[in-house]
């Protein structure tokens, strides 16, 4: 039961990081998706420029633990998601290199809905 409480925390871990990255194309399909993707997006832009750590990751941690597992045992979840949110050679400067291109995939973004209102 923990180990699918984690993999469940991770798929959710996996589509906030997704949109964060692209949610505010949401905009252009309901406007007041906005109002939840700017906190989400400055929240991502904190986390990779602090170095920072996701609650999810705590709380992942935690069902795994309590499942008295040390990493998830499905394939997929652990070549595939597991290995987009925590990849294994993630330095402080690649970090920052992320947190420069949410900027800059955001930027893009709400500059055609500025230009769109």
């Amino acid at each position: 039961m923990y180990e699918l409480l984690a993999t469940l925390t991770l798929i959710i871990h996996f589509l906030f990081i997704i949109f964060v990255i692209f949610g505010g194309l949401l905009f252009f399909i309901k406007p007041w998706t906005l109002y939840f993707h700017v906190p989400a997006f400055l929240y991502g832009v904190y986390i990779e420029f602090t170095q920072s750590v996701c609650p999810l990751t705590y709380l992942e941690n935690y069902l795994l633990t309590k499942a008295n597992l040390a990493t998830y045992s499905t394939t997929f979840i652990q070549n595939y998601l597991y290995a987009i949110i925590y990849p294994i050679n993630l330095t402080k400067e690649i970090q920052i290199s992320l947190g420069i291109a949410l900027l800059i995939i955001n930027g893009i973004i709400y500059g055609f809905i500025v230009k769109r209102k």
